[in-house]
């Protein structure tokens, strides 16, 4: 007797359990995401998050399931690793996730690479490599942070508290990498992330290179700039920057940079100039 039907029958049973498993873990996941997606914080987590990252305070009341949701997701998706002796606490996770979160409250984009974020206590030092013809210099630069395609983020906790703690001085530098990895979800970061719907890039590139070339210039000329100088180094340095500050100074940047404001309260489907 051939044993080839038997074969052919155990393989065919395989390949379906196989599936099986396979839409299983998905809807699976699908249900866990969704789950997480309408979980409150509790009462502590708003208290913490109230003290260490107040502009959340400012957020339209319709929004707030939505960033507590967000939230949830951020920490179930993300493992956090504290370097340099920092050991990572409840409320460490709860404001770099607020921040972060914030960026994507009301929009469909998500962070999707990202499992991992490195927390320093301070400002930390990273390897750089400058290129002289055939010579590579390598040499140890001063950093808050960094951002890699499809993660980590890396921060420093110092100055990630202190831009929760202060949401008007325009420096965030969650809200900066976080911006960067927002960036890097086309496959390349050079300040064109996914636009919204209906978001045309023509309008989005002039409206960007129009203020760049203006925040450069305003440099040049050593007058004071609503952006931070930083974004003055390239346009990917410059979408994270102005990030920052549409959100933390939405209404001079409504008023300097209106063409500016507009493309991202479109791109983020906020408008925090008027909350």
């Amino acid at each position: 007797m051939s044993l080839w039907p038997i074969t052919l029958w155990h393989l065919l049973a395989l390949i379906v359990l196989v599936a099986a498993v396979l839409i299983y873990r998905i809807f699976a996941r699908r249900r866990k995401r969704a789950r997480l997606l309408a979980t409150p914080l509790t009462e502590e987590q708003r208290a913490v998050l109230a003290r260490l990252v107040p502009m959340l305070q400012r957020l339209p009341e319709d929004l707030r399931p939505s960033l507590e949701g967000r939230i949830n997701l951020f920490l179930d998706q993300v493992t956090f690793h504290g370097n340099g002796g920092l050991e990572i606490k409840e409320e460490m996770r709860l404001s770099i996730a607020a921040q972060a979160c914030l960026l994507v409250v009301n929009s469909p984009v998500w962070f999707e690479t990202l499992r991992t974020v490195l927390v320093y206590p301070a400002g930390f030092l990273t390897g750089r490599s400058d290129h002289d013809g055939f010579v590579v210099h390598e040499r140890d630069v001063g950093s808050l942070g960094e951002s890699w395609n499809r993660g980590p983020v890396v921060l420093s906790w110092d100055h990630a508290l202190q831009g929760g703690l202060d949401p008007d001085d325009g420096h965030n530098v969650v809200i900066h990498e976080f911006a960067h990895q927002l960036d890097a979800l086309t496959g390349h970061t050079n300040g064109i992330p996914i636009l919204r719907k209906g978001q045309g890039y023509a309008g989005w590139e002039k409206a960007m290179l129009d203020a760049y070339h203006g925040h450069v210039e305003r440099l040049e000329r050593a007058h004071p700039t609503l952006i931070d100088p930083y974004g003055a180094t390239n346009h990917q340095e410059f979408f994270a920057e102005a990030t920052v500050t549409f959100f933390e100074k939405p209404r001079a940047m409504r008023e300097h940079e209106p063409a500016l404001y507009a493309q991202l309260a479109q791109l983020y489907a906020l408008d925090p100039a008027d909350w």
